[in-house]
C-alpha cells in the first residue's frame, strides 16, 4: 500500500469515526495485528511463506486481496468449481472486516479454520479444507504415515517458530562478528602502511 493511499485510509476512518460519534452511534473499534508470525503461531514460517506464495498467485489484481473473481479461478483451479451465492458464503466466513474480499490474514483463517475442525463440511470453505486432507487410497500407507508424522511435528511447531527467530538472531550476530573481525584485520593491515 503506498504512503497516500494508507493515509488516505486513516483519515477516511477517522472521519467516519467523527461522523458516526456526532450522530451519537456507537464506535466499533478496529485493530491491527503487526506481525503476522505472531499471530499465526500455529503455522511455521515456512508454511506461511508458502500461503502467500498460494495467495499471491491468485491474487491476479496485486492488491493484497481476493476478490470474488479471484476466487472463483482459484477454487476453479483447485478442482472445486462454486456458484455465485457459495463464493460469497465462502467470503463471508472469514471476512472479519466486511470489505467483500479475503485478505492474507483472513485467508490464513481458512487454515486456521482447517485445523482447528471449525469449518461446515458443506461450505466452500470445508471442500477446500477437504482438498489438502490425506486420502488412503490415493496416496497410499507410506503417504498417510508421512501426514500423521507432519501432523505430530505440527504439535511442535511453536518450538520451531522460536527456533527460527534464534537461528535468525544467531546468524546475524555471527555475520557482525566476522565483519568486525575483518575490519580489526583490515585496520592492522592498513597499520603496516602508516
Amino acid at each position: 500500500m503506498s504512503a497516500e493511499a494508507e493515509l488516505f485510509s486513516i483519515l477516511n476512518r477517522r472521519q467516519q469515526i467523527n461522523d458516526a460519534l456526532e450522530n451519537g452511534e456507537e464506535v466499533k473499534h478496529t485493530y491491527r495485528v503487526v506481525n503476522i508470525y505472531t499471530e499465526f503461531h500455529e503455522f511455521s514460517r515456512k508454511e506461511i511463506k508458502e500461503y502467500q506464495a498460494t495467495f499471491s498467485k491468485y491474487d491476479e489484481g496485486n492488491d493484497g486481496f481476493l476478490d470474488l473473481a479471484e476466487l472463483k479461478i482459484m477454487m476453479e483451479k483447485l478442482g472445486a468449481p462454486q456458484t455465485h451465492l457459495g463464493l460469497k458464503g465462502m467470503i463471508a466466513e472469514v471476512d472479519e472486516d466486511k470489505d467483500g474480499k479475503i485478505s492474507f490474514r483472513e485467508f490464513l483463517l481458512i487454515y486456521r479454520k482447517a485445523r482447528a475442525g471449525e469449518l461446515e463440511s458443506d461450505s466452500g470453505l470445508g471442500q477446500l479444507a477437504r482438498l489438502t486432507e490425506i486420502n488412503v487410497d490415493e496416496v497410499g500407507v507410506n503417504g498417510a504415515k508421512n501426514f500423521f508424522e507432519a501432523k505430530i511435528e505440527q504439535q511442535l511447531r511453536t518450538n520451531k517458530f522460536h527456533d527460527e527467530i534464534r537461528q535468525e538472531q544467531e546468524e546475524k550476530r555471527r555475520m557482525e562478528e566476522e565483519r568486525v573481525i575483518r575490519r580489526q584485520q583490515f585496520q592492522q593491515r592498513a597499520a603496516v602502511f602508516q
